[in-house]
């Protein structure tokens, strides 16, 4: 099992949602998060005064997902959430030694 964890833009949380939901990903979770890249934030103007904003807010969703369906699933982000200018995001992915559904007990492949 394979854990993708993507940063994205909030304005592309509807299209990689759907995009993912297209392609058999049964559940996500979906967290507002504030952080930075290479872009290091940005500058805006508020009632005539310039102001840096450091943490660029963006969406994390985390999705599990079977080894066989990773690169399928990171394909579909990237289709999704890529507007080709900086600050589209990023994509992690890492091992999952196990997962147990607590209802039932259930674990492996199975409980996600």
């Amino acid at each position: 099992m394979k854990k993708i964890e993507t940063i994205i833009r909030h304005y592309k949380l509807d299209d990689v949602k759907t995009a993912l939901t297209e392609r058999g990903v049964q559940g996500m979770t979906i967290t507002e998060v504030r952080g930075f890249g290479r872009q290091k934030g940005h500058t805006e103007m508020y009632r005539g005064t310039e102001y840096a904003v450091d943490f660029v807010p963006k969406i994390k969703i985390e999705t599990i997902v079977k080894d066989s369906d990773c690169q399928m699933v990171v394909d579909a982000v990237i289709r999704a959430a890529q507007t080709g200018q900086v600050g589209d995001g990023k994509i992690f992915i890492s091992d999952i030694a196990d997962t147990v559904r607590i209802r039932t007990g259930e674990s492996g492949d199975g409980a996600i």
